[in-house]
């Protein structure tokens, strides 16, 4: 029995031979130009786990003729840092010392800060690696002497290519033939959600099920319940809440359902309920005022449901929102309105508005229309215009009430 992990047993050794990240390692890749053309340079690598960060780093160093150190940040601490620096004054690091750290984004700011001396004088290139964005968690001064690559999920196709080859080391291994149709594999990369790490071992233990044919039935019984990567502390957590809201706002009600079943199926039910909330105010507001108390609805159902159920609901608010007409007025008129709250303006209300006594106030109901002219705002104030009616018809209708009631104002003080 071969312990080593079947991901690691055929790890490529060439760039031709990774899968996915053709924007970086294909022949017109970026980092594999800068390569080609005699250029090493400090390197912090971001992506999610399975998309080929470690394999770069190695095939970087056996290019580039460095000697290749790994540490991992969640367990390696300075004093390992610095056995590593004092391999530069051994005959081993005559080719110059490759520091490959991975998770870096748990070294705190001290540890971060510390690898400036040596990376900066040149006696260690770094390549470290991460799956949180580096520009929020690697400390600026280090970020600012390293160029900053992108790793993006590997998409199905680009996956099947790895899972092939998988498949033959097995098959070669246990002295046998086993097969998965290109449905099956393509399957398998697809649950493995860009991580061809996770796609490799769905596949070595479905392989070990089966029969003579890998099935998709033998791939469910390890499959995870969620493919993708989904993290609620992380950046794709409120990528995707972004997103939905983004989908509804943008009026499109496929991608907005979508989203929503991302964060759902991701275990998420609370996060998907406040910003649909937020959405049916922010983003329809007064153009179908209605829409905030259906959304509210629909997410109570939802708390009361609890997953799946909870679904239903919230599919049909997602889905009222992104169909409905679109307004922000009302959130621009508090946008404005708080830049002047916040300068400090309008610290002085109106005489007539203050009480107890209220002298001079005039009381709207006691004229026609409910409605009669008198000043609000603070002095300085006066003449600003907070909010500006939608071209939607809800606000127009608004709008149209407005200026009759002002009209009929007028006419009676004729």
């Amino acid at each position: 029995m071969i312990n080593q992990p079947l991901a690691d047993r055929l790890r490529p050794t060439s760039f031709d031979e990774m899968a996915g990240q053709s924007h970086l390692f294909g022949e017109r890749g970026v980092v594999r130009r800068m390569l080609d053309a005699g250029r090493m340079t400090n390197m912090i690598f971001f992506g999610p786990p399975g998309t080929g960060k470690t394999t770069a780093a190695n095939i970087i160093a056996s290019k580039s003729n460095m000697q290749l150190y790994r540490l991992n940040a969640t367990t390696a601490s300075l004093s390992d840092v610095r056995d590593v620096v004092s391999q530069t004054a051994n005959i081993f690091g005559g080719g110059g010392i490759l520091l490959y750290l991975d998770e870096i984004q748990y070294f705190n700011r001290k540890q971060q800060q510390s690898l400036l001396e040596y990376i900066e004088d040149g006696r260690v290139t770094l390549i470290a690696s991460t799956t949180e964005n580096p520009y929020y968690y690697i400390y600026n001064a280090l970020l600012s002497r390293c160029s900053v690559f992108e790793f993006k999920p590997v998409l199905p196709a680009e996956g099947v290519v790895a899972l092939e080859r998988a498949l033959d080391i097995l098959n070669r291994e246990n002295n046998v033939e086993k097969s998965a149709s290109d449905k099956v594999l393509e399957y398998i990369a697809s649950v493995g959600g860009g991580d061809v790490r996770r796609s490799i071992g769905l596949l070595e233990n479905a392989f070990y099920i089966a029969d003579t044919i890998i099935t998709k039935e033998a791939v469910d019984s390890f499959a995870p319940g969620l493919p993708g990567n989904f993290d609620r502390a992380g950046d794709v957590h409120y990528d995707l809440l972004s997103c939905l809201q983004k989908s509804i706002r943008g009026s499109d009600p496929d991608a907005a359902v979508f989203y929503l079943a991302r964060i759902l199926e991701g275990g998420d039910l609370l996060s998907a309920c406040r910003r649909l909330l937020v959405i049916a105010s922010e983003d329809i507001g007064n153009a179908y005022p209605i829409a905030v108390s259906v959304t509210y609805a629909c997410v109570e159902s939802a708390k009361a449901l609890g997953m799946p159920e909870a679904a239903i609901p919230l599919a049909n608010a997602a889905v009222l929102l992104a169909t409905a007409p679109k307004s922000n007025s009302a959130y621009l008129a508090y946008a404005a309105a708080k830049e002047d709250v916040t300068a400090g303006r309008g610290q002085q209300i109106p005489n007539h508005l203050r009480s107890p006594l209220f002298k001079g106030y005039k009381y709207p109901h006691d004229y026609p229309h409910q409605y009669v002219e008198q000043r609000y705002l603070p002095d300085d104030l006066k003449d600003r215009k907070y909010y500006h009616y939608g071209d939607n018809k809800a606000e127009q209708a608004a709008k149209a009430y407005s200026l009759f009631i002002k009209k009929g104002q007028n006419e009676n003080q004729r």
